[in-house]
């Protein structure tokens, strides 16, 4: 269980949102997103709701892993504008009440950057990990250019030279296992706390942090890696205690106890939210795929029990000391939301779950129209991980406007993405926000429902009624939501005290005869009379 810290206050009952900057609005017309299109289009996240906004890399960078690989933590890339048009967006969202957290690649940074040169150059240098042969494992090392020689470890791409936080312990015959107090895990420590104060100091609040858990390495239970952030988190609190710290770790169980505010349920890992999403398109899990099971399925394949085993498991070992579990629709690496076998008019009984369980919800952009996955799209910036995982179709630009590429350069030469969806029922914003009966206006009712009611809020209790089809819990004693998101009609006995009801968000759904029946795809939220 982790140790009682103090909190922001803002963010427990706060709806997030990620923006993908290349695919969210484009200004100037270059087919690339930027942040003067993001400027124009602040007032649709305002109107939608949210709280706060997670960039994904803005930093400088050549975008061989589309921005993950960084060649300067201090400097906007200037395909999307300067540091000074950062600020104004910060500065026009927090008019608007909307906080922006942007991504930290704290693990590595690419081989263009200025750090790593230098240590090509000198041997003496520890800010990276090298060795003249090479070490274990033997698929994460890579020759090293310039007087250095030898091999460099890195993080994911060959392009990413993995950053020395050291080693948890040393091994024989591998001289280059620098303790986690060594020089250069010193020197790297200090770097991302002041990259971190830079931003804050700019008026970000707050960062989501990339590969989390990578920074020491060969760390059995990552217990150095935890005591890594665990003093980054000392620091943030006293000295930017309304600053987030969300990380991709995958595994809320241990990232939370290490110092995170939040950690995300993700497609790797641990199987929470592959149970709840995972149809086997885009990034492929075959030892989930092929079971065939996912809760959110229009045939009812999967149940509810391994989600419930491994929320149950993160919020034990979270506690009362503070902190959450967040649940994103989707994100740049996985599938969206809508895709393979699920439609948009499926999606909303999982929006209905999203804004009423005890997470932090996390919308992914366009996942709030119903933006569909988009199979077989070609390698665009390090998008295609292999012919079974495949990104790009994640990507795609945000529509909003009817039309193909309606808001991005159509000229070939200018072209970042091919059109998202070529056929007629493609959504848009535009005209989602004419039609009161879209999921657009759903979601947004849905977050407004959430913002108003602390019952479902993460603080509010949770009673879990039924682990079948449909799924229903009870939060905060006083809502009842009913689930049904596969085909076929199903129903429950009410418990006790719910038989009359009243209806706040239902989609069909009705409570009579001590019971509740549900349609096909259905949804209910009901306040206890």
């Amino acid at each position: 269980m982790s140790r009682s810290r103090p909190q922001p206050s803002w963010l427990a009952s706060s709806v997030l949102y990620q923006i993908y900057p290349q695919s969210f609005a484009d200004a100037n017309g270059d087919g690339v997103g930027d942040l003067a299109g993001v400027l124009e289009h602040l007032d649709h996240l305002a109107w939608l709701g949210v709280d706060a906004v997670w960039f994904s890399p803005l930093f400088a960078s050549p975008f061989a892993d589309a921005g993950y690989d960084v060649s300067d933590y201090l400097t906007v890339a200037p395909r999307y504008g300067t540091t000074e048009d950062l600020v104004a967006v910060v500065e026009a969202a927090r008019r608007r009440g909307i906080r922006v957290l942007l991504d930290l690649v704290a693990g590595h940074t690419s081989d263009q950057h200025p750090w790593f040169r230098q240590w090509a150059e000198d041997p003496q240098d520890h800010r990276y990990i090298g060795s003249a042969r090479v070490g274990s494992p033997a698929g994460s090392w890579a020759p090293t250019p310039g007087r250095r020689g030898g091999y460099y470890q890195l993080n994911f791409y060959p392009c990413q030279p993995a950053l020395n936080f050291g080693y948890a312990r040393p091994a024989p015959g591998e001289p280059w296992r620098d303790p986690v107090d060594g020089e250069g895990p010193r020197a790297n420590r200090r770097a991302l706390r002041q990259v971190m104060a830079h931003w804050l100091g700019l008026g970000v609040s707050g960062f989501r942090v990339d590969m989390a858990s990578s920074l020491v390495k060969d760390d059995p239970g990552h217990v150095e890696t935890a005591r890594l952030w665990g003093e980054l988190r000392d620091w943030l609190d006293a000295e930017h205690p309304e600053a987030a710290l969300l990380s991709e770790w995958g595994e809320p169980s241990v990232a939370v106890p290490a110092g995170f505010h939040a950690d995300f349920f993700l497609q790797f890992g641990n199987p929470a939210l592959r149970s709840l999403w995972h149809t086997g398109v885009g990034t492929h899990d075959p030892t989930w795929s092929e079971t065939g099971r996912f809760f959110f399925d229009p045939e009812g394949s999967g149940g509810i029990e391994v989600f419930l085993r491994e929320w149950r498991r993160a919020t034990a070992a979270i506690g009362a000391g503070g902190g959450h579990v967040a649940l994103p629709s989707a994100n740049h690496d996985y599938a969206r939301l809508v895709n393979g076998p699920r439609t948009a008019e499926q999606a909303r009984a999982a929006f209905a779950f999203l804004m009423t369980w005890p997470a932090l919800p996390t919308v992914y952009y366009g996942d709030e129209i119903g933006m569909r996955y988009v199979e077989d799209l070609p390698d665009v910036e390090g998008s295609v991980l292999s012919p079974s995982n495949n990104r790009t179709g994640s990507r795609t630009p945000m529509q909003w406007a009817a039309g193909p590429g309606a808001e991005f350069s159509t000229a070939p030469e200018d072209r970042f993405y091919l059109p998202l969806d070529p056929s007629p029922e493609r959504p848009d914003v535009a005209g989602q926000r004419a039609d009161e009966d879209s999921l657009l206006h759903l979601v947004r009712r849905l977050v407004a429902l959430r913002h108003a009611t602390p019952a479902l809020q993460p603080a509010g209790s949770l009673e879990v009624l039924t682990e079948g089809y449909p799924f229903a819990y009870v939060r905060g004693g006083s809502h009842l939501v009913v689930l049904n998101p596969r085909r076929e009609p199903a129903g429950l006995a009410l418990p006790e005290g719910w038989a009359g009801a009243s209806p706040v968000e239902v989609e069909g759904v009705r409570l009579r005869s001590g019971r509740a029946e549900t349609a096909g795809f259905g949804f209910g939220i009901f306040r206890r009379p």
